[in-house]
């Protein structure tokens, strides 16, 4: 078989299959689950030996090897969140309506899977385990297209969940596509066996899917974050928010980007990014306002003049700019023009600001005098995530269990006649 020939097979396949996993009870997805994550932790040599190939093909300094990094640590909160999925309710099979029609039809509207969710990522070899959990966990059946970055620790985690599906006869519910670009199109073009697809990783990638897929598209979008010190901030919540959101992790779409300040507060500035500077290195691109302040107070060779398209950047490393404002209007307008929707927050102290602020802003999340960091599935008690939606049909935000289910009606009579 050529190579469109051979994906066809595949899909049908994986089609067919996902058809037994609505007879699959709850019970018999949890026990999978936890098995899976006992493997994970005995078979961590093998996983850790197959990521080491893949890290040795990238370079340390480009931002997606922080995403691409498994180590012992990383893999026992990989199994840490495999078992919550498991513990999780089910999202399927839940009334979401009932009524019964004055001729006495008795309707029901109940959830169920979608069916086969095809999920397309980058370096990010944790989002096998993650998506796989989820996507078992609601009777879904997936296609796993991974990147070449991450080829041979993708293949690993694959062979492991094939390996835990055989016993139950299901291992054909999964299904780790080829990692060659190629391939790509021709999962987006089967709509004939791909009920969604769910793109994770650059805005490239995303646009790609968009713009080439007849498969419907649930986009989860780059995160080009901002933070707004309001004039009326507490500047001790505002340094650990600060350091917090920016410092913490800076590969991932939560980490933020620009810093928004209140020019009556521009004083604080130097105070606010003090530890970015002296512990994390980070190199920022402050206007013409800010930049005054911090030239004698930051670091001189991580500070420079901001140019236009240091805003609206999603940096995904220790860099970051900083826009002055004279008013919350002001800091809602620059946030309306750069924001991609994912996630934004406020610091201050006054009530009717940050009020305004959590109505004004359209995001999929937004914070009130929180770190942006915390936007994530695991955080939210999800257990883990497929990713985080910046549309607004279907999902929004992060997206978990019920997000990976549809609907149908279920109408029960006696002969009725229309």
């Amino acid at each position: 078989m050529n190579i469109p020939q051979q994906i066809e097979h595949n899909l049908a396949r994986i089609r067919e299959a996902s058809r037994r996993l609505v007879h699959l009870s709850d019970e018999h997805i949890v026990q999978i689950l936890n098995d899976l994550a006992d493997r994970a932790l005995d078979n961590s040599p093998t996983l850790l030996e197959a990521n080491i190939r893949d890290l040795a093909r990238m370079n340390p300094d480009d931002p997606k090897y922080d995403r691409l990094l498994l180590d012992k640590k990383r893999l026992a909160a990989i199994a840490a969140d495999l078992r919550s999925v498991a513990a999780l309710p089910s999202p399927l099979h839940r009334v979401l309506e009932e009524k019964i029609r004055p001729n006495g039809l008795h309707l029901q509207k109940i959830s169920v899977p979608i069916g086969v969710i095809g999920i397309v990522y980058e370096s990010r070899p944790n989002v096998t385990f993650d998506v796989f959990a989820l996507t078992l966990k609601s009777g879904n059946a997936v296609v796993l297209k991974g990147s070449r970055d991450a080829h041979d620790s993708n293949t690993a985690i694959a062979a492991l969940i094939t390996d835990t599906l055989r016993p139950h006869g299901l291992e054909d519910v999964c299904w780790l596509a080829p990692s060659e670009r190629e391939v790509l199109p021709h999962i987006l073009q089967a709509a004939r066996y791909v009920d969604a697809i769910i793109p994770r990783g650059s805005q490239g990638l995303i646009d790609f899917v968009r713009q080439n897929s007849k498969v419907p598209v649930i986009e989860t979008g780059a995160g080009i974050v901002h933070t707004y010190f309001d004039e009326h901030a507490d500047l001790e919540k505002g340094n650990a928010v600060i350091e917090n959101a920016k410092a913490r992790r800076v590969s991932v779409c939560n980490a933020l980007d620009t810093l928004i300040i209140h020019a009556a507060r521009l004083f604080d500035l130097p105070e606010l990014l003090k530890n970015l500077g002296e512990k994390h290195g980070c190199q920022v691109f402050a206007d013409e306002r800010a930049f005054a302040i911090l030239q004698k107070k930051y670091p001189s060779e991580l500070l420079a003049p901001a140019r236009e398209e240091h805003f609206g950047t999603e940096f995904l490393s220790m860099k970051m700019s900083v826009k002055t404002v004279d008013s919350l209007d002001d800091a809602l307008e620059h946030i309306a023009r750069h924001s991609s929707k994912h996630s934004e927050a406020i610091i201050s102290e006054n009530p009717a600001v940050v009020e305004k602020f959590l109505r004004s802003v359209d995001a999929a999340v937004v914070y009130a005098n929180a770190s942006t960091a915390f936007t994530d599935g695991g955080e939210f008690g999800f257990g883990a995530e497929i990713g985080i939606s910046t549309q607004k049909l279907h999902a929004r935000g992060p997206m978990a269990l019920p997000e990976l289910t549809s609907y149908k009606w279920l109408v029960r009579g006696e002969g009725q006649l229309r």
